[in-house]
């Protein structure tokens, strides 16, 4: 939210995006829907066909009113020059990648990745002869030893997947552009309002605006913010190839958009009370919440973020297969799922053996199991009860010394 300060993140929130030639004198952009435009002219015509960077009614594919709306207040709320739109998350991280790259080249990847964009880069760029290189996600200034002639991306992720270590970026974007790298970085945790991500010289800002954003479990939107240096480009690659998409689902994110701020309020208030309720159980060995200083990278939190939301992770003391099914499969408020970022209450478990084949670099330091939650809108209290006595048929199964 570079164009903003803290205090204007609420307003900002409700206000973007309404301009009157999206909303024609009303509080919300109609759904527009449309593939083909028709036009009154020739003159007319041509004029839409040359104008095919901008926000002008041209064919469906380009946009519509709707759109326009969206894609405005995304530059409003994280800064950046143009706002494009995906089918998905997964869809934006890809087609930012593709945008500048080409065969003969190489990125350097976040070891600690969500899992789709490290299986993008093993399979559908390796298969274009672009090569990734994974790097710990604390290296900081050691990125430099890493960087090839022919390194074009830099992809940070910050938190990371699953085990939420938060990164240096500010260092690692400084030395990237030393050698006109360009920058990435997934900033779906922070939900593009509390990491601002072009005050850290980041160039290109990708969001699953299926979590906070949309905020309602129903629909899946990437969107990708790009600086003034990488905008034309990510534009006109992402155009060419194909990406377009509903406008009742940008629609739905233009109105998850308005409660987002108060919605993260409540998940950062009650994901702080659970975490904090977490890290004094005797079952458990430590919370990777960005806000507790027993996170990786914590001091970076602190330094560059505005905020936290509803999802963490913890790291129980054993290992037990039998003892996390029992934990998960009586669950009352938490269901299981591979989402998060919605109203609801959300856990998954990851046994240590899994990052064998999800890290390659920088393999988790502990033997528990790790047990991802995202904190959703129910009572707190109801929450913290659940989680107890979920740890309590946990600890049916183990001893702990």
């Amino acid at each position: 939210m570079s164009k903003n300060t803290k205090q204007q993140l609420e307003t900002t929130l409700v206000t973007a995006g309404r301009d009157k030639k999206w909303t024609n004198g009303v509080v919300n952009p109609s759904v527009q829907r449309a593939s083909t435009v028709v036009f009154n002219s020739v003159k007319e015509k041509n004029a839409a066909a040359i104008e095919r960077k901008g926000k002008t009614l041209f064919y469906g594919r380009r946009g519509t009113q709707t759109h326009f709306a969206f894609q405005d207040a995304m530059v409003e709320v994280e800064g950046g020059a143009g706002c494009a739109l995906y089918p998905c998350g997964t869809a934006a991280i890809s087609n930012a990648i593709l945008s500048f790259v080409k065969t003969g080249d190489h990125i350097l990847m976040v070891d600690a990745c969500y899992e789709p964009t490290r299986d993008f880069c093993d399979v559908i760029l390796k298969k274009m002869g672009v090569e990734t290189t994974y790097y710990d996600p604390s290296i900081g200034e050691g990125i430099r030893e890493l960087i090839q002639p022919n390194t074009t991306i830099l992809f940070t992720e910050s938190p990371c997947s699953i085990t939420m270590e938060v990164q240096d970026v500010p260092t690692l974007a400084r030395i990237a552009h030393e050698q006109d790298i360009v920058v990435m970085l997934d900033n779906t945790w922070a939900a593009g309002v509390n990491f601002s991500p072009f005050d850290f010289d980041v160039d290109i800002s990708i969001q699953a605006a299926t979590k906070y954003i949309v905020g309602h479990s129903d629909v899946m939107l990437g969107t990708a913010v790009a600086n003034e240096r990488c905008w034309d480009q990510l534009q006109e690659q992402s155009y060419l190839m194909g990406q377009c998409v509903s406008p009742d689902d940008v629609y739905l994110a233009m109105r998850g958009l308005r409660t987002m701020g108060v919605r993260l309020k409540q998940h950062q208030e009650s994901s702080l009370k659970v975490a904090n309720w977490l890290a004094q159980h005797p079952l458990v060995d430590h919370v990777r919440h960005p806000a507790l200083p027993s996170c990786p990278g914590h001091e970076f939190y602190q330094r560059d973020f505005k905020g936290c939301n509803g999802l963490f992770s913890f790291v129980l003391k054993q290992s037990d297969t039998s003892a996390t099914t029992a934990l998960l499969d009586g669950m009352k408020h938490f269901s299981m799922g591979f989402s998060w970022g919605g109203f609801e209450s959300l856990i998954l478990a990851n046994e240590p053996r899994s990052f064998n084949s999800l890290r390659t670099v920088s393999n988790p330091n502990f033997s528990g199991t790790l047990i991802r939650v995202h904190i959703g809108l129910e009572n707190v209290d109801e929450l913290i009860a659940d989680l107890e006595q979920g740890l309590e048929r946990y600890s049916q199964h183990v001893n702990i010394k």
